[in-house]
């Protein structure tokens, strides 16, 4: 698997970003999260024997939780039966602390991988979820962090956690939020690995006038992700974002339009794609099709109107 790694870890400042990490900071982002859930993910299901899948399904079901909560290691560890409500999509965290739980909100995906894990069981409500040696925890994380091309010790959960907190932050969810998800007792502790400059600030108030503004176009189709490539010719340039789910997306933008959005290799970006502007092929002619963007899907709905089709 390629390393997805910066090729300068020092270029932390991001267009999405409202702050800046310093260098001493150890921080995955989202696209370096989601391919690190991908390797887990491989790997978890690439035994041919069923007890050391079941087992590796446990670990990842682990660094899920810490991926998405930013739990920490002790607090996942200790979970019990009744600690996680699948209905309202929540887990409790508290550690060894059972006075002061706090609870989290997990993602729907998440919350139905735990479902058909615990339904294969019954479970008493203070059953302990994950008896497994928090050493063996660490080192398979270690692994799998070697194996997406990371350093090893961005494997830790503590690096997990504390990228989890600046994803949340670069969300713009309030600091305030941010610590009592994370169970920080002061913000000082959240804010720790944070910088903010006078350009951020400016720049903060210009992404909230620039989302008001995208807020009333009619894009349905949009597509979150890193840049990993810029052709820069005389006029425009391509633009070549990878998203979460690992697709490449392709833009042409004049070059002011690069400047004033100050994108570069490595910065979060969002392409939109108006429905009009999308041709559909059937599978027997996607090949002759020289679009750049070709996304194989599966047609889900078609509404049929009296002029145009919705699909």
């Amino acid at each position: 698997m390629h390393s997805i790694l910066e090729e300068d870890m020092a270029n932390r400042c991001s267009p999405s970003s409202t702050f800046f990490i310093p260098e001493s900071a150890k921080v995955l982002d989202s696209v370096q999260l989601a391919e690190l859930e991908r390797t887990f993910r491989i790997w978890a299901t690439e035994s041919a024997r069923w007890d050391v899948r079941a087992s590796r399904e446990r670990i990842l079901l682990i660094f899920l939780l810490i991926r998405h909560s930013g739990a920490k290691l002790n607090e996942v560890l200790e979970l019990r039966f009744r600690d996680i409500d699948l209905e309202k999509r929540v887990v409790i965290l508290a550690g060894e602390d059972k006075e002061k739980g706090r609870t989290v909100e997990i993602p729907d995906d998440l919350a139905e991988e735990l479902r058909t894990a615990l339904s294969q069981g019954a479970h008493a409500p203070d059953e302990a979820l994950f008896r497994i040696d928090p050493a063996h925890v660490r080192r398979k994380f270690y692994e799998q962090a070697e194996a997406c091309g990371l350093p090893r010790d961005f494997g830790n959960p503590s690096t997990l956690r504390r990228s989890r907190s600046v994803e949340l932050l670069r969300g713009n969810l309030p600091l305030p939020v941010v610590r009592r998800l994370l169970g920080h007792p002061t913000p000082d502790l959240t804010a720790a690995h944070l910088e903010v400059s006078e350009e951020d600030v400016h720049h903060a108030a210009r992404q909230d006038v620039d989302r008001e503004s995208r807020r009333r176009t009619s894009a349905r189709n949009i597509f979150f992700g890193k840049i990993i490539e810029i052709n820069k010719g005389d006029i425009q340039s391509e633009v070549v974002l990878q998203t979460l789910g690992d697709l490449r997306i392709t833009s042409v933008i004049t070059n002011s339009s690069l400047k004033r959005m100050r994108l570069k290799i490595g910065t979060f970006a969002t392409a939109e794609i108006k429905a009009p502007w999308v041709l559909i092929a059937g599978s027997a002619d996607a090949a002759e099709n020289s679009a750049e963007n070709r996304l194989p899907g599966m047609v889900v709905a078609v509404n049929t109107g009296n002029v145009n089709v919705e699909v």
